[in-house]
């Protein structure tokens, strides 16, 4: 299992006024207002999953707790959600929008890896990554109107271990991470996107950039990149 500390950066209500946050906002301003609050959900959702692997300490706990969570999604789809804030989210935000409850409970299979694994390997890596962010990814461009096709996922999984490997007490494991993200980045952003799923490459574009070093969050530098990116989908 990996330290418990890992998982993404923390949510809004967390992270108060950082230049993450900033940068976040601005990749939501660019999602059409009427599909605005789905993606918020969405990563609300991805942010519960991640405290899920950021407050457990005994594998078999984590397991169930995400089990949990994969039946209680499921279960949205034919019923009423539970008193918890984020399936009511869900339940009002991406159902109506075309996403059931299913689909957005495939992303644990990639936050199973973490609680599962003792060490995170390529393999294991690659898993999280496709599982987390290339689910992710998918579901958003869903909600975005558009299919996501291979590039698309590639991105997503690029993001996720990005975000990963800056949370890993390990240092092997995070290069690693950092590596097969950098990979997966470049493959999800050598072609031009499509312009309704460009917000999605805005994330991307952050993710590179934080591995890469040099301009840090909140720097001139990486809003025009990715300002660019939603002009040119480069």
């Amino acid at each position: 299992m990996v330290n418990p500390s890992a998982g993404p950066e923390p949510g809004p209500a967390e992270a108060g006024e950082s230049p993450a946050t900033h940068e976040r906002a601005l990749v939501l301003a660019y999602v059409p207002a009427a599909r605005r609050q789905a993606i918020q959900t969405l990563f609300a959702l991805d942010h519960a999953l991640a405290d899920i692997v950021r407050t457990t300490t005994e594998p078999l706990i984590g397991q169930m707790r995400l089990t949990w969570w994969h039946d209680a999604l499921g279960k949205l789809d034919s019923a009423p959600p539970p008193a918890q804030p984020v399936l009511e989210s869900v339940s009002r935000d991406l159902l109506p929008a075309g996403v059931q409850g299913a689909e957005a409970a495939a992303t644990i299979d990639g936050w199973d890896v973490l609680i599962e694994e003792a060490a995170l390997d390529e393999a294991a890596l690659r898993r999280f990554g496709e599982g987390r962010g290339g689910a992710f990814f998918a579901l958003a461009a869903k909600l975005l109107g558009e299919s996501a096709g291979n590039a698309v996922r590639a991105a997503g999984a690029g993001w996720a271990l990005a975000d990963l490997s800056a949370h890993l007490s390990n240092p092997i494991e995070a290069e690693a991470a950092r590596r097969v993200a950098l990979e997966h980045l470049h493959t999800g952003l050598a072609n031009r996107w499509p312009r309704k799923l460009r917000p999605l490459g805005m994330l991307a574009h952050f993710a590179r950039m934080d591995l890469e070093g040099g301009s840090p969050p909140g720097s001139p530098r990486r809003l025009g990149r990715v300002v660019w990116h939603r002009l040119s989908g480069r």
